[in-house]
């Protein structure tokens, strides 16, 4: 049986298109501050609308910290920054119990402080730089949305994004992230060089103060009315079934055949969490466009930052200056999507399908 493909309800539509018209009006007052990386803005929002995280990985001098807050301002939403040291504590992020006396009665009493996770949009500046005990501090933070200390469970506010940003060529002193707290951010997001233009218009700005002009779009509460639409929007059974194909034909070492190429570039896969964010970013992103359902197009363009920080590549691929992103493209190109599901035989035929020689 076909899946058929259906839209967002006609009710829900004028929230939606306002909503769009919104991200548009955040990205003209980035803009404003930010030159280019229209691309990574993109997915920045993306990762907003759909409640998940992000890494942010380029070269210094890029302008990451500057874009996150000028973000946070269009968003309305507050904003601490957190600087990794190699002797940053667990503590020095989430916070800790003081003991302090009650003047009125003269008895000691514990009072927690909340640390600067406690606020809506966390930039983790130079994640890598770090020890794993102060990285692994994040992790209950990112995904329960709250800190526990001293058995007691302290929520954060809502909503919560943690954006992280890494140098990619600068590797003494530095901690790699484990793949287990890479695994809870949705998205890794490449910072590129500007271009000739846009690094000539940055020079221009440099006598000007771009944060003045920068004015709030919408507020968290509306941010949070988002998440729950982006939620809502149709994925058809085909396209479930593409993500799907694209997840598992990244695991080497499985059962199932695999292409020859992921065999010999890939250690480990995408899991299925991966999965799910890559249908959820794809929601988002097909909102963002101005359609009420996803489209296989959405899945396609989401599918690097999704898988380039999940795929363990092997020492061949390094060798071979073969990328995640290289692997990714390989594996899309490898992997046509169908207008239908596939039947029961078609999915036999699939498994049994010789891997490709590439």
């Amino acid at each position: 049986m076909v899946a058929i493909e259906k839209d967002i309800p006609h009710e829900r539509r004028p929230t939606v298109d306002h909503f769009r018209d919104a991200m548009e009006r955040i990205k003209e007052e980035v803009a404003k501050a930010i030159v280019g990386q229209e691309a990574a803005l993109e997915q920045m929002l993306i990762c907003l609308m759909s409640g998940g995280h992000a890494i942010l990985e380029g070269v210094p001098g890029l302008a990451k910290t500057m874009m996150v807050r000028t973000l946070a301002r269009a968003l309305s939403l507050s904003f601490n920054r957190v600087q990794f040291t190699p002797d940053l504590m667990p503590g020095d992020i989430t916070g800790a119990e003081v003991i302090e006396e009650n003047r009125s009665t003269g008895a000691r009493e514990t009072r927690f402080i909340e640390g600067p996770i406690f606020a809506n949009i966390v930039l983790a500046d130079e994640i890598n730089r770090t020890p794993p005990k102060t990285q692994a501090a994040l992790l209950e933070a990112m995904q329960e949305r709250q800190v526990t200390f001293g058995g007691t469970r302290h929520q954060l506010p809502s909503p919560f994004f943690v954006l992280a940003t890494q140098n990619p060529i600068e590797q003494e002193g530095t901690y790699p992230l484990p793949e287990a707290q890479q695994d809870r951010f949705m998205f890794k997001i490449l910072i590129p060089y500007p271009t000739w233009e846009e690094e000539f218009q940055i020079m221009e700005m440099t006598r000007a103060e771009p944060w003045a002009s920068v004015e709030p779009v919408i507020s968290g509460e509306e941010l949070l009315e988002v998440q729950s639409i982006v939620r809502q929007v149709p994925v058809a059974q085909h396209l479930v079934d593409y993500a799907m194909r694209l997840a598992r034909k990244s695991r080497a070492g499985t059962e199932q055949q695999v292409p020859r190429f992921i065999r010999q570039w890939v250690r480990w896969g995408i899991g299925p969490r991966g999965c799910q964010f890559m249908l959820l970013a794809a929601r988002a992103r097909a909102l963002l466009r101005g359609r009420y359902h996803v489209a296989a197009e959405d899945i396609d363009a989401v599918a690097k930052p999704i898988m380039r920080h999940r795929l363990v590549t092997t020492f061949i691929a390094a060798s071979d200056n073969i990328t995640t992103d290289d692997i990714v493209e390989q594996l899309i190109e490898d992997t046509p999507a169908r207008r239908g599901p596939l039947s029961a035989d078609e999915r036999i035929q699939e498994a049994l399908r010789p891997p490709t020689s590439q």
